[in-house]
């Protein structure tokens, strides 16, 4: 059964969230070259105990430890331990947080040092397949068409999907229903999102392929092949107009590529020259008009269609680059 949170409820994920994302984000400059598994595990454990919650994953289902740490080709589910982070290492951190009795989970590929370009693009492409699923979210939407955007992009780029790792809800439970698959499914078409659901949207995908080897602990996954694996999720409420991500907008995320494109409509001119644009989703955001579009003299009007490149760390902004 899906659980629809009241607003006491969403105010104490909301807490949980930020305690979340602010272990997460500040993650990127402990985690370096020399540091082991352990070492974040700790670092983890510490920041969300001195924010007075307590981590979700300690003792779940026997998991050891609190956060999942998981190195190139291990998808999931890594135990921290004295392995040590190398120059190059694509790093998976998986973590949550529970704040008076609720949940909130996500998780962050981050990459250690230099990595090949082709590297680059497919953690950065796992990080738009999070975002693309998101952006289509609003009550009254089939929870399939989320997974369909988020399958869009492993199949765009020839990615592998996991069929047997899911997103999921969360809540007073870590795993509540529903199941949230990375591609399109049948079972997915017959739910309807309604105002008050709160979901973890959570992409995996590897550079190779879509089958995996559990480990002899009984929790670590890899990928049969050996290629890198990347992950990256937030809690998501779904409301009335569009969605609100309670684990934070990812201010750490600068890569090149690191834009989604999105249409809208052209609602009004703000001062200064930005514009109101609401989304197909009918989530709002703010823009302004391109350089180019600028140089060009091309103008913009409300009720006008746009094309935009919204930053994946700042979903409440973007840049017009097209009207049609």
């Amino acid at each position: 059964m899906i659980s629809i949170k009241n607003e006491q409820e969403i105010e104490l994920m909301r807490i949980s969230g930020q305690i979340t994302y602010g272990a997460l984000s500040s993650l990127k400059d402990f985690i370096k070259p020399g540091i082991t598994t352990k070492d974040i595990d700790k670092y983890c454990y510490d920041y969300i105990i001195s924010h007075d919650a307590v981590p979700s994953f300690l003792g779940y289902e026997g998991f050891p430890a609190s956060a999942c740490v998981s190195i190139n080709d291990m998808v999931v589910h890594g135990i921290p331990d004295d392995t040590v982070i190398k120059d190059g290492d694509i790093v998976s951190v998986d973590l949550g947080s529970i704040y008076k009795g609720y949940h909130s989970d996500s998780a962050y590929t981050y990459i250690v040092g230099k990595t090949s370009k082709k590297n680059k693009k497919f953690v950065s492409d796992t990080q738009k397949a999070l975002y693309k699923g998101i952006s289509v979210i609003k009550e009254g939407v089939k929870l399939n068409q989320v997974c369909s955007a988020i399958g869009r992009v492993a199949k765009e780029n020839h990615y592998g999907v996991f069929t047997c790792l899911t997103g999921h809800g969360v809540g007073r439970d870590l795993h509540e229903d529903p199941y949230i698959p990375n591609l399109s499914n049948h079972e997915s078409e017959g739910i309807i999102l309604k105002a008050g659901m709160t979901l973890a949207i959570e992409p995996m995908f590897s550079l190779g392929t879509k089958e995996v080897w559990l480990l002899p602990d009984d929790w670590g996954i890899v990928t049969q092949d050996g290629s890198l694996a990347a992950h990256f999720e937030h809690t998501v409420l779904v409301t009335k107009d569009g969605y609100e991500i309670l684990t934070g907008e990812w201010k750490m995320a600068k890569e090149k590529d690191g834009y989604i494109e999105l249409e809208g409509k052209v609602l009004e001119i703000l001062p200064g020259g930005d514009f109101k644009v609401k989304l197909d989703n009918g989530h709002i955001v703010e823009a302004r008009v391109s350089g180019k579009m600028r140089l060009n003299m091309i103008r913009i009007y409300p009720g006008d269609t746009v094309l935009m490149e919204i930053p994946i760390c700042d979903l409440t902004r973007g840049r017009i680059i097209y009207r049609k």
